[in-house]
């Protein structure tokens, strides 16, 4: 039966080479209210990604390997992406979240789980604050919440959704020291892996996107032992 939390009926696109596998994900998503697409290889998978609200991505498929397509979504779209994986060893989750994957599942895995994962992605998409509110500004830095956009010194900065929702949890606090477990419960709510661990790795990202140095950061600076913080710009209170 479908939810009031998919009136929009947001799109999923199930990219698996096992046809049985994307016939029982196809039926759970369907009977939660999206509208799903299928594709059995990688080529398929790029046709249709245009159309799609979130990826499930099979990283074993028939004509490439589904990292190597995951790196070629993200340089064209912010569509989120779950990985899909047979593979439980913690390096390929990470590789996989460096890649800029938004969640993971492990074959064999839970229709329901599945489903529940995918609520919890396409939720963020909705918790942003409303269309025409002031951006939050720190310094050189310029967080637009509604519209999901950012920038450094008037120069936009492309950011996965992770790296946004990150960003955005921190910019509108700046100065506070946001723990890892906090920022899992901002930012994956109930979908989160549990390792707070993925946190640094998104982190990663977001300060390459922003061109920020670790060592001398402009924007997010790392509190040793406790967690991170956007930094108030000196002599300034911070967003405003």
């Amino acid at each position: 039966m479908s939810s009031p939390d998919h009136v929009t009926r947001r799109r999923v696109l199930v990219v698996d080479d096992e046809p049985h596998i994307r016939r029982v994900l196809r039926g759970y998503l369907e009977a939660d209210g999206f509208g799903v697409d299928e594709a059995g290889t990688a080529a398929q998978a790029r046709r249709l990604a245009a159309t799609a609200d979130l990826v499930l991505l099979d990283i074993g498929l028939p004509d490439g390997n589904g990292l190597d397509l995951l790196r070629d979504l993200r340089s064209i779209s912010p569509v989120y992406v779950i990985l899909v994986t047979a593979r439980a060893e913690e390096v390929d989750r990470l590789i996989g979240l460096e890649a800029g994957a938004d969640d993971y599942v492990v074959k064999p895995f839970s229709p329901r789980e599945v489903t529940a994962r995918v609520r919890a992605v396409l939720r963020r998409a909705r918790e942003v604050g409303p269309v025409g509110a002031a951006p939050l500004t720190v310094g050189g830095l310029a967080v637009d919440v509604g519209a999901r956009e950012v920038s450094v010194d008037g120069a936009g900065v492309p950011l996965t959704p992770i790296e946004f929702d990150l960003l955005a949890t921190m910019a509108a606090a700046p100065g506070q020291v946001f723990t890892r477990r906090q920022l899992l419960d901002a930012v994956w709510q109930d979908g989160h892996f549990g390792d707070e661990r993925v946190v640094d790795v998104h982190v990663r990202g977001l300060r390459r996107a922003l061109a920020d140095d670790p060592a001398t950061p402009r924007f997010v600076a790392t509190v040793r032992g406790a967690g991170y913080k956007v930094l108030r710009p000196a002599g300034h209170g911070g967003a405003r």
